[in-house]
């Protein structure tokens, strides 16, 4: 959240040389290949191919010359250095880029790896480079290696291959806090890895600046550096627990005797990156925010609103005025110098989140809406973002904006980015209109939400098209990119926790679209060792089958089962951290008191996961109530307004529905409300039942009496599970939920007895 902030597979003849497959296994994934995005189509060759430094990099002309150079530094990282490259047909012994005029697609490659030679064949330059992407992951993980190797094996393989959706992105928020140019690279490199092309900045924010404009140098001598505010405030705290949280010193400087926090680049150091990106075949997407979250540049520059005044409002800051040419004048100046720095087609001006209150009180604006014949602010909005395309428009450029921008009236060649969940029939509405459409819904694709052991399954399962559309209509949704706001994150290493592994997971959903979920996570695990040759802090996969609140009759063991084989368990009971030199987990442990447990797997380098706050306590069956009921399903009582928390519900309830299982009733339609669960779960058996409660915001669950759950908010969608001792029979049930506006998430599951979780039987629920 900002606040809180189908394809033809390819059908082309495989070049097989004389290399032997087993067609058996052309179309079905083999996890023995750790390769993510999974290729449209793989088929086993017998023998492998030895690259040394006597093989030639074979191109035919110029067209793949860019190509051929970054294979060569990829292979140099191996061999020590470079191998020879030379023109002409294609020899044994060689790795050959060859143009195929017969493939079609942009970005589709054909791979042909046997004992005698490699052949990779594409149109298009992006298709070459792809399909070196794919090689570089059939080598071994340790890119960098101590010392040359004289030999490095490819396994025989044939693959033809092409993206699901044209439009693979990642988006990067600068503006909170600031990443420096190496990371850019770095991030660029694994985008690249992954087969992504595009990577959209978020230069410009009310919290800083980071782009050097030199027609208004302030925009930086001043809104790059900030004294540190509440969210600094805020990773602070949390850094006593997690060194992550840090914020990184690089970014800190003194001046006039106050300690300030920013950076910006430069353009000339910006047109590295974009070049360093270009020759890897992503687009870079700038993002200059307006006509709202321009609180950086007014400060310098107040003459941008329309009364001169620049604060917070209720939700967001003051605007720049679209009623005075003086703006105008501004933002062209801006994005022209933007354009000379990034040479892509789009430029997103962003359009989202604006307090409009101050042009309502404005002469300018009342004129300008008079002469017009503008009727809303809104209207006034939309005359801002039209101008503003025209101008793009004229420079060659084409407008990429938040979802907002279809807010009375956009014209269908803007581009539009879906963020609002909330708002469903947007996205549809672009693409009624004839735009295109970047889906980035805030669920499951922003990745500044906390990640938890669901994330990655609803990255992975998320459908970019919205159901609501035609086959023709369909053609609008050009593809999706996940978003990662960093308001809590200080440090790239926390960065790189928050998107990994959950980009390999969207790199797979928009290249290949097709589901191959526990294939895919046996090949994530083959790619975590390349993400630590490489330096990514990723995090690291859930211990399963823990549960935070736990209770037990008699005692209990806790006996986790680890998700990596090499991973160590260290645990504390007296709340200190779990570190290194904790007691290890050798095997089960068995509690029979109440108690506390910290518990964290460690990887052999010593990185650690999660910390798993677990909590112990002995508990008598809950007995069941004499009650008699008939009524099935659960009453719900709706409550519309804004709520901080679900111990903060008063008040008298709208409405009351009857529903047959936890979820949000599409009769709760306000912008934020609670809801107030009531009723009974008819338990069929005694036992220790567990409940995963995940919610965007809060929620806060109680069955026979007792608090089972408090994932209280507000936060992103994040479950939390407890568990309670139940006897057969009714056991009543209550479960207080708040929604802060842009969420919807409200799931409900259960286990008994240590089994997976699964949905509650309607049958169970009794009002």
């Amino acid at each position: 959240m900002r606040i809180h902030h189908y394809r033809k597979m390819l059908s082309l003849a495989l070049i097989l040389g004389c290399c032997t497959f087993h067609g058996a296994q052309a179309q079905e994934s083999n996890s023995k290949f750790p390769l993510i995005p999974y290729p449209s189509s793989l088929t086993i060759g017998q023998g492998s191919f030895n690259i040394t430094a006597k093989t030639l990099i074979v191109t035919e002309g110029h067209r793949f010359d860019n190509e051929a150079a970054q294979l060569n530094l990829l292979l140099k990282q191996y061999l020590g250095s470079p191998l020879k490259i030379a023109g002409g047909a294609a020899a044994e012994q060689s790795i050959v880029l060859k143009y195929d005029a017969t493939i079609t697609a942009p970005e589709a490659y054909r791979l042909s790896v046997t004992s005698k030679s490699v052949v990779l064949s594409a149109k298009e330059p992006a298709g070459a480079f792809r399909g070196i992407e794919t090689l570089r992951q059939l080598l071994p993980a340790d890119e960098h290696v101590q010392s040359p190797l004289k030999t490095v094996t490819l396994p025989a393989v044939a693959i033809a291959d092409q993206p699901a959706y044209a439009w693979r992105g990642m988006h990067l928020d600068v503006s909170r806090h600031f990443f420096s140019i190496d990371y850019l690279k770095k991030f660029i490199d694994l985008l690249a890895l992954y087969k992504f092309n595009k990577l959209h900045l978020h230069l410009t924010d009310d919290q800083g600046w980071r782009i050097e404009i030199k027609k208004y140098p302030k925009l930086t001598e001043e809104g790059a550096w900030r004294t540190f505010n509440n969210q600094d405030s805020a990773v602070m705290k949390k850094s006593a627990d997690n060194p992550d949280f840090v914020i990184d010193p690089k970014h800190i400087i003194q001046k006039d005797g106050k300690t300030l926090y920013g950076g910006f680049y430069t353009q000339q150091q910006m047109k590295g990156v974009v070049a360093y990106a270009l020759a890897r075949h992503i687009d870079i997407i700038p993002e200059i925010d307006m006509p709202g979250h321009m609180m950086a540049a007014i400060n310098s520059y107040p003459f941008l609103t329309a009364n001169g005044e620049n604060k917070w409002g209720k939700l967001f800051t003051t605007p720049i005025c679209p009623c005075k040419e003086t703006t105008f004048e501004f933002a062209q100046n801006v994005f022209t110098e933007i354009m000379e720095i990034f040479p892509g087609k789009y430029i997103h001006i962003g359009g989202d989140e604006v307090d409009r209150s101050s042009w309502e009180q404005a002469q300018s604006c009342k004129e300008l809406m008079a002469k017009n014949n503008i009727k809303t602010t809104a209207e006034l909005q939309s005359y801002f973002i039209n101008r503003m395309e025209k101008f793009f428009n004229s420079k060659g450029r084409k407008l990429i904006g938040w979802d907002e921008i279809l807010e009375d009236g956009i014209s269908s060649t803007a581009v539009v980015m879906y963020w609002r969940s909330w708002v469903p029939n947007a996205p549809v509405k672009a693409a009624k209109n004839g735009n295109q459409v970047v889906m980035s819904p805030g669920n499951p694709l922003y990745f500044d939400n906390e990640p938890d052991r669901n994330s990655l399954y609803e990255v992975y399962h998320f459908n970019p098209i919205p159901p609501k559309l035609t086959a023709a209509e369909a053609k609008g949704i050009i593809g999706a990119q996940a978003n990662t706001w960093t308001e809590r994150i200080p440090s790239e290493n926390r960065a790189d926790y928050m998107i990994f592994p959950r980009m390999t997971a969207l790199a797979e959903v928009l290249w290949s679209n097709k589901d191959r979920y526990e294939d895919y996570l046996k090949r994530l695990k083959l790619q975590f060792p390349r993400l630590d040759a490489l330096q990514v802090s990723y995090r690291l996969q859930d211990v399963s089958g823990l549960v935070e609140r736990n209770v037990f009759t008699d005692e209990t063991v806790l006996n986790p089962v680890k998700p990596l084989p090499d991973l160590s368990f260290r645990y504390t009971t007296d709340g200190s951290l779990p570190e290194l030199s904790s007691t290890a987990l050798n095997g089960p442990l068995k509690i029979s008191k109440n108690m506390s447990v910290r518990l964290a797997a460690f990887t052999p380098k010593g990185r650690r996961s999660d910390i798993y706050d677990l909590q112990y306590t002995q508990q008598d069956m809950a007995a069941p109530v004499n009650t008699f009921v008939s009524s099935p399903g659960l009453s719900c009582n709706y409550y519309p307004g804004e709520f901080k928390n679900a111990k903060s519900i008063t008040g008298e309830p709208k409405a009351v529905f009857t529903v047959d299982s936890v979820i949000v009733p599409k009769k709760a339609d306000a912008p934020s409300f609670c809801l107030k669960y009531q009723g009974y779960l008819d338990i069929p058996a005694d036992g220790i039942y567990s409940f995963y409660l995940n919610c965007d915001d809060g929620g806060i669950l109680k069955i026979a009496g007792r608090e089972v759950v408090d994932n209280d908010g507000p936060h992103g969608p994040f479950e939390k599970s407890g568990q309670v001792a139940l006897r057969k029979g009714l056991q009543p049930l209550n479960l207080d939920f708040i929604e802060g506006g842009g969420g919807y998430t409200l799931k409900l599951k259960y286990s008994v007895n240590g089994s997976q979780p699964m949905e509650i039987p309607s049958s169970w629920l009794k009002h």
